[in-house]
């Protein structure tokens, strides 16, 4: 599991949540439920391509302490292939976890960069709460056993600068899987049975070259077990990716660049675009062959959408003079496509899902919805939150940010089903689906006024009534006491 721990950050006084494969933040507007999802949107970012980016080079150019240390574990464990593919997992001496913590130590104003990147800022100091001394902090923990200490990552933001802090407990070691990660063990016996075998090893730069080598290949496969879900890939549909979808064309060239380049900000006058829209509009272009897919799934994530919710078909295609993207829908039974933006509101709003489930996103990777109630009917709000869950249970782990009582009453319904005994399950009718408890987290948003801002606290499943208490039921009740002042109202109006 994952924990995240938050506080002064944005609108945010305090959060501690931990994340699960369906993961929901509720509550009122301006409360932080974007702010957070943004957040963890950006570490997902940071972390999926840290070793591809080469972020932590600059933090091998000095001289490695435990350099002699490493190079004999190397010698002992990584030459002889037999012994290495008898191993169920490699684990990593304290000198290999040291070296690997002092290069993420070194990470503070990378991260921050990709941070006020996807927020669309010059500085991460404008993400402090306003009113702070303290600054933000940010902490996330990976547990891996029961009882043990946590891998912890500690973020602290200041107005100026960003610090980086990763705690690597000794009673935890990083154990890599040897089958799992195959192709990286096997280059790092390559490396390691050539540099035994150079003539050159006793060379004081030839001894620090592969070090630094050896560090960079095991970077990469022991980020699963410090980082856990968050060493993934992430994709984000914005509130309003309904108005990009129809206006893409024309913003695209003009904003996307300003955006690409963690760190980097034009000089000219043009308005800054958040990360998070740059990336959708970059995602858009290149959705039917994205460049950042790194594996070829035969199951079509979209379809059951199209099939329970759209009643019809979604499509990006090219046209031949220019390799431009443009995206038609298809309703059942017609043989002309309309272009999607002559499409009903709804269909324009879930066409964005439809499509990166089906080219983008793969079984694993995060897909971020910020609010999927958008432009739905409460019949398609069930059904969607019902999809939500399919999602879940082929691997896709899903991050929402919602204000409707519907999908939360569903939600509850979804995991209620789980309950039931295995006998039993087989009467659900099709369509409709189960989750556990531990694969759902409800997290409400709740405005606080001394220090001012909103504190997150989990929504637990009510056993009595299956549901998700929020503050909807006051805002039924105020509804209702109103209508009835009115009525009585009336009522003594007309007696008079």
């Amino acid at each position: 599991s994952l924990e995240l721990e938050v506080a002064n950050f944005g609108p945010i006084v305090e959060a501690k949540i931990d994340l699960r494969p369906l993961t929901v933040f509720v509550g009122p507007s301006n409360t932080g439920k974007s702010y957070l999802a943004i957040l963890i949107y950006a570490l997902h970012r940071f972390f999926s391509f840290f070793s591809e980016h080469g972020m932590f080079r600059s933090a091998m150019y000095r001289q490695l302490l435990s350099r002699r240390t490493i190079n004999k574990w190397a010698e002992q464990e990584l030459t002889s292939w037999e012994k290495l593919m008898a191993k169920e997992s490699l684990v990593l001496p304290p000198p290999v976890t040291d070296e690997i913590r002092s290069v993420l130590d070194a990470q503070g104003d990378q991260l921050g960069n990709e941070i006020s990147r996807c927020f669309g800022i010059d500085e991460t100091g404008a993400l402090v709460r306003k009113g702070s001394r303290d600054g933000t902090r940010v902490v996330f923990r990976r547990h891996v056993l029961n009882g043990s200490a946590p891998f912890e990552h500690e973020l602290m933001v200041g107005a100026r600068e960003a610090k980086f802090k990763t705690t690597i407990p000794e009673e935890t070691p990083i154990r890599i899987k040897v089958k799992e990660h195959a192709l990286k063990i096997n280059d790092l016996h390559r490396k390691a049975v050539d540099f035994i075998s150079r003539a050159g090893q006793k060379n004081k730069e030839g001894r620090h070259l592969f070090t630094y080598e050896l560090i960079e290949t095991l970077i990469d496969p022991a980020l699963p077990q410090l980082a856990g879900p968050l060493h993934v890939p992430a994709f984000y549909l914005p509130a309003d990716r309904t108005g990009v979808m129809h206006s893409h064309q024309v913003v695209v060239s003009a904003l996307v660049q300003n955006a690409t380049t963690a760190g980097l900000r034009p000089t000219t006058g043009t308005p800054i675009l958040s990360g998070v829209l740059a990336d959708f509009l970059q995602q858009l272009i290149e959705l039917d062959h994205p460049p950042y897919r790194r594996r070829v799934s035969r199951r079509d994530l979209g379809k059951q959408i199209e099939e329970a919710i759209l009643d019809g078909v979604v499509r990006v295609d090219r046209s031949e003079m220019v390799s431009y993207p443009h995206f038609t829908y298809r309703p059942k039974g017609w043989k002309t496509p309309l272009p999607l933006m002559n499409t009903s509101s709804m269909v324009s709003e879930l066409a964005p899902v439809v499509l990166y489930l089906r080219h983008v996103v793969q079984p694993d990777d995060v897909l971020f919805i910020e609010e999927p109630e958008s432009h739905l009917h409460p019949a398609m709000q069930v059904e969607f939150t019902r999809q939500i869950a399919a999602l879940v249970q082929v691997g896709v782990r899903v991050i929402v940010t919602t204000h409707s009582e519907w999908v939360l009453e569903e939600l509850g319904n979804i995991v209620r089903r789980s309950e039931l005994p295995k006998a039993r399950r087989k009467d659900i009718p099709k369509g409709e689906f189960a989750l556990r408890s531990d694969q759902v987290g409800a997290w409400l948003f709740k405005q606080k006024m001394r220090p001012r801002g909103s504190v997150v606290e989990e929504i637990k499943l009510d056993e009595e009534t299956g549901l998700y208490p929020t503050d909807y039921d006051d805002v039924s009740l105020a509804l209702y006491n109103d209508s009835v002042g009115i009525f009585n109202r009336i009522q003594g109006s007309n007696a008079e």
